[in-house]
């Protein structure tokens, strides 16, 4: 039976390289998954998937105006596709996500969704608050604070290393830009103590 997943995490936690893993397992098994990303997410090119750790994968992608179900069944006119896997799921649209539970619940297509959960503010990304909502199973990819605990919060860094308390919700970067943290000590770098 297909279902909804969701993997969320903060950022630097490898939710990248779990999704480009299990989609090469699906690959080496002689199935064809469908990898969606971003669009504006080019941080590895262009309708490409990558890790830090070197790996990648060429995606199609999405912006905000598109349909995901009609997408995903045009792609299907081409070809039989055993799974979808979704990088950045933060950035999908509270529609779209219910596009993606048609996908499953209509055309019986498992969706697998990575993205974070929260901004550098600490608040729920559209899509991903609607994954919460919505998908069937849920699994937190962990990473680590430089404390040892586990790290559910990110900062945002000006070039400076200060922390950025304000601004848009949306900013791509990586590791120059932000840093994942425990609840703790992301309270005690943003001044809420």
């Amino acid at each position: 039976m297909a279902k909804l997943y969701f993997h969320y995490s903060t950022m630097n936690a490898g939710k990248s390289t779990v999704l480009l893993q299990a989609a090469h397992n699906y690959r080496e098994r002689g199935m064809v998954p469908y990898l969606l990303t971003a669009s504006f997410d080019d941080r590895a090119g262009h309708g490409r998937i990558a890790s830090r750790i070197g790996i990648g994968a060429d995606a199609d992608t999405f912006t905000a105006r598109d349909d995901l179900l009609a997408k995903i069944i045009d792609r299907q006119a081409e070809g039989e596709i055993v799974c979808v896997f979704v990088d950045e799921a933060q950035f999908l649209t509270e529609e779209q996500v219910w596009q993606l539970a048609r996908v499953v619940d209509d055309l019986q297509v498992p969706v697998m969704c990575y993205g974070l959960r929260v901004d550098f503010r600490g608040k729920l990304f559209p899509g991903s608050a609607t994954l919460l909502a919505l998908a069937d199973e849920m699994r937190e990819v962990r990473t680590i604070c430089h404390c040892g605990r586990k790290a559910t919060m990110v900062i945002r860094q000006d070039a400076d290393g200060n922390a950025i308390t304000d601004g848009a919700q949306v900013q791509i970067g990586g590791n120059e830009t932000y840093v994942s943290l425990c609840r703790k000590h992301w309270r005690e770098t943003v001044g809420d103590l």
